[in-house]
């Protein structure tokens, strides 16, 4: 099941079709998700998908990806080409049935594809559907053909437009979405691009993706905004920290030109070894090798890289012909099976668990763990339409095979490795049993008290979660001002102080034993790691309120490391905000503005005059705005500005690094991440 032709002839009678396209466009959420930002960049991935299918079939070791003038994006290939002869079940050219027929393809029998990512068939007639125009030319047999359509019906029929050169091959497709479908954005964000595709690049060793945007510099500026105010939490949080001594990191296969249009190409010889390298590059490795095994076992293929870092957090990432599985399956079973049983076995016999000592336990083996799954299997199972778990029972035991048999032969060839993997592991095994008694005792005193909230939460007398929110509020100062003025209904105050317990360097036993911490955990009701619960949240909405300055902003990337890693379900089910309070006042003439960027003073200066009338308050801190100020700009639900916080599950492993490379040890990494996005930053305050 690797990178290597299949035997099969592909011809146009290799589409086969399962249904029409009529749906696509009334209910477009149904096969891309969103017609939001996400929902447009799923477009390119389609496409893509399909070019990087014919390269795992061993036919195409290039793609480009080009936003054009105008934000139309050209997916060009140098595979095989999709068939232009007659589908004689359809009657019309293959080409064809690809991009106007729903669940047509070559994906279905086993004939065209052995393995492939694609969403069964429907990618590029979903693409075409929701295209206000989408061109197509395929290059074969010396002649070049070319199809339009414009929003999924057929402009012509598929005619020759000109020649090539004989042994070129391959498919170009060019396409503007629809904005009378993507209402809310049709611009496509490079980076956003740039950190799929590179995925992709690692995911596939030996093939080259390059990514173009040749836009106007003022059409990029709209792009970059799309993101600003994420991205300047993120670079004013760092803003602040010490920098401390780090050695360099070593940049890998990645390529930025210095040219007038931006380009970057991806090419990872070594594969998901170097996306484990990639994304350990913020982290200490545990020791230099980066453990890699593969094979093929009841015709599944197996890749696995996996290394060890001095974190506490366990960055373990699986994929199924290339289509990240966010919630597992059977292959993640099977290479955690692996993993601790093969560990507890070296340790019982190299006597570093005594025979009094239990097992480790997955999760003590899996701390500070980061690991790539990737199989190839010909007829994968998804559990539910979203691909977010593989259900094939062959791949656990394909995983679970070959992990076990090559791992036990590495460690015993390593020791020094393996005794330093088993060592941190004991470590960990402590500290989670440290941390179990704390628990306990918590629960003890629960039990024996009655339910106790924190002291210092000041809860709202709604009952039901669905009517609650809670402000977590930075300091004492503005935690009481949040209480005066709340509604005392619907809306619970918990003030903290200072800056919480960094969680990206602390085991479990010190996080339970945070006081800060603590007080979350019980005022929010889920219990945290393995036991959290969402059915037991005491408030729909948890909203993070802090200064609008870089302490500020330090301490809400701490908070939400502590629920991205502890409480992650919180985010990706919408119920983690962030407040925007205002950064100015003006009073003129007894009437009052509150500006929230300096873009909007001015505006406002510009529509009221620039005179000695003007008064200006730049506020520091929440603590600054009396009651009646914080509710009317930053608590009133008819009148504030809250940032739902997202999480991509596509995106999963740029977010872990993000964070790591944000709240962990190294600089270097650090100081390249701020730089890369200091532009999207307009108001940054480092005073």
């Amino acid at each position: 099941m690797n990178n290597t032709a299949v035997d099969h002839e592909y011809g146009a009678d290799e589409i086969q079709i399962l249904e029409g396209l009529e749906a696509v466009r009334k209910r477009p959420g149904m096969y891309i998700g969103t017609t939001a930002s996400r929902g447009l960049h799923h477009l390119v991935y389609e496409i893509v998908d399909n070019s990087v299918d014919e390269a795992l079939a061993g036919f195409c070791d290039t793609i480009e990806v080009t936003i054009n003038e105008g934000n139309s994006i050209t997916v060009i290939d140098n595979g095989r080409g999709i068939p232009v002869g007659i589908n004689h079940k359809a009657g019309i050219p293959g080409v064809e049935v690809v991009f106007t027929i729903l669940h047509a393809g070559g994906k279905f029998g086993g004939g065209g594809y052995k393995v492939s990512g694609g969403l069964h068939g429907v990618g590029a007639s979903v693409v075409n559907a929701l295209s206000k125009w989408l061109e197509v030319e395929i290059y074969q047999n010396g002649i070049v053909y070319e199809q339009r359509y414009e929003r999924g019906h057929v402009c012509y029929p598929l005619k020759e437009i000109g020649t090539c050169d004989i042994n070129k091959t391959g498919t170009k497709v060019t396409f503007l979405p629809d904005d009378t479908i993507f209402t809310e954005t049709t611009v496509f964000e490079f980076d956003v691009l740039k950190r799929r595709l590179r995925e992709m690049a690692f995911l596939t060793k030996g093939l080259r993706i390059i990514l173009k945007d040749e836009r106007s510099e003022q059409e990029k500026i709209i792009a970059d905004n799309e993101n600003e105010q994420i991205n300047e939490l993120l670079v004013r949080a760092e803003a602040d920290r010490k920098e401390e001594d780090a050695a360099p990191v070593e940049k890998i296969s990645e390529k930025t030109p210095e040219k007038k249009n931006k380009t970057v190409e991806f090419y990872y010889e070594g594969g998901i070894k170097q996306f484990v390298a990639y994304l350990n590059k913020s982290k200490a490795p545990l020791y230099e090798d980066i453990l890699y095994f593969e094979g093929e076992k009841n015709n599944v293929y197996v890749e696995v890289a996996f290394q060890h870092n001095d974190s506490y957090n366990e960055s373990v990432f699986s994929f199924v012909n290339n289509i990240n599985t966010p919630e597992g399956g059977t292959h993640l079973v099977g290479f955690r099976n692996a993993i601790t049983k093969t560990f507890n076995d070296y340790a019982r016999n190299a006597k570093l668990l005594k025979d009094s000592e239990p097992n480790l336990s997955g999760e003590d083996i899996r701390e500070g763990l980061t690991a790539i799954i990737s199989v190839k299997i010909e007829d994968p199972q998804f559990e539910g339409q979203t691909k977010q778990k593989l259900g094939n029972s062959e791949a656990r035991g394909a995983v679970d095979s070959i992990v076990s048999e090559q791992l036990t032969y590495f460690l015993e060839q390593n020791p020094v490795i393996a005794k330093s993997i088993c060592e941190k592991s004991i470590l960990a095994q402590r500290a989670r049993e440290a941390a179990r008694k704390a628990r306990d005792l918590t629960r003890r005193k629960t039990a024996m008290e009655g339910f106790s909230l924190p002291g210092k939460l000041a809860d709202c007398s709604d009952k039901d979660p669905k009517n609650c929110e809670i402000y977590i509020v930075e300091g004492d100062s503005a935690g009481g001002s949040a209480k005066t003025a709340r509604s005392r209904a619907t809306q619970a105050i918990l003030p903290l102080r200072g800056k919480i317990l960094n969680v990206e360097k602390a085991r479990l036993d010190r996080i339970y034993a945070n006081e800060e911490i603590k007080a979350m955990i019980t005022a929010f009701g889920t219990g945290i790691h393995e036991d959290f619960d969402i059915t037991k949240l005491r408030y729909d909405k948890i909203i993070l309120m802090t200064d609008a300055d870089v302490d500020g902003a330090h301490i809400s990337t701490l908070l939400l490391t502590f629920i991205y890693r502890f409480m992650p379900d919180l985010i990706r089910e919408g119920h983690v905000y962030l407040a925007k309070p205002p950064l100015y006042k003006l009073e003129k003439n007894k009437k009052v503005w509150y500006a929230y960027s300096d873009e909007e003073l001015d505006k406002i200066l510009q529509e009221v005059g620039r005179n000695q009338n003007n008064k200006i308050q730049r506020y520091k801190g929440l603590g600054e705005m009396d009651a009646d100020q914080l509710w009317e700009t930053t608590m009133d639900p008819e009148r504030r500005i809250l940032l739902r916080v997202n999480y991509d599950k596509e995106m999963e492993s740029e977010l872990d690094l993000t964070f790591t490379t944000l709240m962990g040890d190294k600089v270097e990494p650090r100081r390249e991440f701020i730089e890369e996005n200091a532009k999207f930053v307009k108001n940054l305050d480092i005073t």
